[in-house]
C-alpha cells in the first residue's frame, strides 16, 4: 500500500530542492503535484483540497532553519498533516464491561469473519482476554463453518445455533452464555450484504439495541477506495460506530480509504489487516503510517514485531558484532529466518528507512519466495565465505550463482544490499537515525 503515492510525493518534494526559502510560487507548484498524487491514490477530493490548503498555510512565510532545507521542512509539514488527517494518535479499543461486547459490521466480502478471528486472537494473547466468537451471520453460505474453523485453529470457542435463524436472539443468548461460563470478551460476527440495504441496517441496529456493545467496529476492504468511504458514511449514520478496521492493506491498494475515511466520518481507524495469516493484524498508528508514506520507515513497529520473535541473547550477540564491524552472512541468514516469522518481507522492508527504496533495484521476488532466493545464495557460500564476505571475488561469485540457481548480477545485488543493511543497522545502533528524526521534529510549527 501507498507505494505509488510515496513515489509521487518524493517527486513533488524535489521541486523545492536547491531552493533557499519556501515561497508562494514554489510551494504552490509543489502542492499542486501533491494534490494530484493524493487524488491518484483515490483520496476524497474534498479531503485532498483541505489537506493541501492547510499545508500551504503552514508552509508559507516560514524561514528555513540552518539545519533544514526547504524540501525537508515541507516533508515535515506534510508528515504532521498526514498524521493529523489519519487521526493524530492511536485510539484504543473499549474493553470495559463484563463481558466486553464487540459488534462487527460491514459489507459482505469486507473481511469481517476473518478479522473477528484475528481480533479475538490478538486480544487473547496481547490483552490476556478469554474471548468467545459468535456466529450471527445466518445468511451467507458456510459463514458459521468458516468461523468455527477459525475458532478451532486459534483455540477459541465459537457460539453458534445453526437451527436458529434470528441473529438478534443468537447474540442475546451468546452474551448470556459468556456470563455463565466466564468469558470476558464477546465478538459478534454479523451478516453483510453486497450493498447497503434497509434489511441489513435494521437487523444490525436491532442487535446493537439488544446487547448494548461496548464497541462497534466497521470493517472495510481498503481495496474498494472511495466506495469504502461512502459505505462508512451510511453505516455510521445508522450505527454510530466507534472505530474503523481497514483490511487487505497488503493488497494492491492505493491507500485512499486510509487517508480519507477518518476525515469524512470523524471516527478513528483502530486496526489494520496486513495479510492472510491470523496474526497479520496491527493497531493503527497515524504517525507511523505517515512516516511510511513519506519513505521514513517505521522502526518502532518493526522493533515491536522483532521483540515478539527475537530472543535477547541473539539480539545482544548481533549488536556486539555490529559494534566490532564483524556482522557477516551467518548473522544475516539468522535474521532472515527470524524475519520469515514476522510477516511479508516487502511489508517489513517498508518499515526500514531507505531499505525499501534500495530493494526496488533487486531483481528478487517479494515475500517468502524472495527470502528463499536470498537464503539459496547465502547457503551456496562456504562457511568461510559467509564469515568473511570481503573474500568473495569474481570466481567465487560465479560458483555461488551456479550453486543457487541465480545469476552473478543477483549475487552482486545481494552483496550490495547486505553492505547497505549492515551500515544502516550500525547507524541505527549508534543513534544517528534518532538524531535526524529529532532534528526534523524540532522544526517550529505555526
Amino acid at each position: 500500500m501507498f507505494e505509488s503515492l510515496s513515489e509521487r510525493l518524493e517527486r513533488s518534494f524535489k521541486i523545492l530542492k536547491g531552493e533557499g526559502r519556501i515561497t508562494e510560487i514554489n510551494v504552490a507548484e509543489t502542492l499542486k503535484d501533491v494534490r494530484k498524487a493524493l487524488l491518484e491514490a483515490d483520496v476524497n477530493y474534498k479531503t485532498a483540497k483541505i489537506f493541501t490548503e492547510t499545508v500551504k498555510e503552514k508552509a508559507l512565510g516560514q524561514n528555513v532553519l540552518t539545519s533544514l532545507k526547504p524540501s525537508q521542512l515541507m516533508v515535515k509539514i506534510v508528515r504532521d498533516e498526514l498524521s493529523s488527517l489519519m487521526g493524530g494518535q492511536s485510539v484504543d479499543i473499549n474493553l470495559k464491561g463484563n463481558p466486553a461486547v464487540i459488534l462487527m459490521s460491514g459489507l459482505q466480502g469486507s473481511g469481517k469473519t476473518t478479522f473477528s478471528g484475528k481480533l479475538a486472537n490478538l486480544l487473547k494473547h496481547k490483552r490476556h482476554k478469554k474471548p468467545l466468537l459468535v456466529a450471527a451471520d445466518v445468511y451467507r453460505p458456510a459463514a458459521i463453518e468458516q468461523l468455527k474453523a477459525l475458532g478451532e485453529q486459534l483455540g477459541i470457542p465459537v457460539f453458534a445455533e445453526e437451527e436458529n435463524k434470528n441473529p438478534v436472539k443468537i447474540a442475546e443468548k451468546a452474551v448470556k452464555y459468556a456470563k455463565e461460563y466466564g468469558f470476558d470478551l464477546v465478538i459478534i460476527d454479523t451478516a453483510g450484504r453486497l450493498a447497503v440495504d434497509e434489511q441489513m441496517m435494521t437487523e444490525i441496529a436491532a442487535i446493537k439495541k439488544a446487547v448494548s456493545p461496548q464497541e462497534i467496529l466497521f470493517v472495510v476492504d481498503s481495496m474498494t477506495g472511495q466506495d469504502a468511504v461512502n459505505t462508512a458514511k451510511e453505516f455510521n449514520e445508522r450505527l454510530n460506530f466507534d472505530g474503523v478496521v481497514l483490511t487487505k492493506l497488503d493488497g494492491d491498494t492505493r491507500g485512499g480509504a486510509a487517508l480519507s475515511i477518518r476525515s469524512v466520518v470523524n471516527k478513528p481507524i483502530k486496526f489494520v489487516g496486513t495479510g492472510e495469516k491470523m496474526d497479520a493484524v496491527d493497531v493503527f498508528y497515524p504517525e507511523r503510517m505517515a512516516d511510511r508514506i513519506l519513505g521514513m520507515g517505521d522502526i518502532v513497529s518493526l522493533v515491536e514485531r522483532a521483540q515478539e520473535q527475537y530472543d535477547e541473547d541473539e539480539a545482544r550477540r548481533i549488536s556486539k558484532k555490529l559494534a566490532k564491524n564483524q556482522y557477516d552472512f551467518n548473522d544475516f541468514l539468522s535474521q532472515i529466518r527470524q524475519v520469515k516469522k514476522m510477516g511479508n518481507m516487502k511489508d517489513l522492508l517498508a518499515m526500514i528507512p531507505g531499505v525499501n527504496k534500495a530493494m526496488k533495484d533487486m531483481d528478487t521476488e517479494t515475500g517468502d519466495n524472495g527470502l528463499k532466493s536470498i537464503e539459496a545464495i547465502i547457503l551456496s557460500m562456504t562457511p568461510s565465505e559467509r564469515a568473511n564476505p570481503q573474500m568473495l571475488n569474481g570466481s567465487r561469485k560465479q560458483r555461488i550463482a551456479a550453486g543457487s540457481g541465480k545469476t552473478v548480477v543477483e549475487v552482486n545485488r545481494l552483496l550490495k544490499e547486505f553492505g547497505n543493511m549492515a551500515k544502516m543497522m550500525k547507524m541505527a545502533q549508534s543513534g544517528k537515525m534518532e538524531k535526524v528524526k529529532r532534528r526534523l521534529d524540532s522544526a517550529p510549527r505555526r
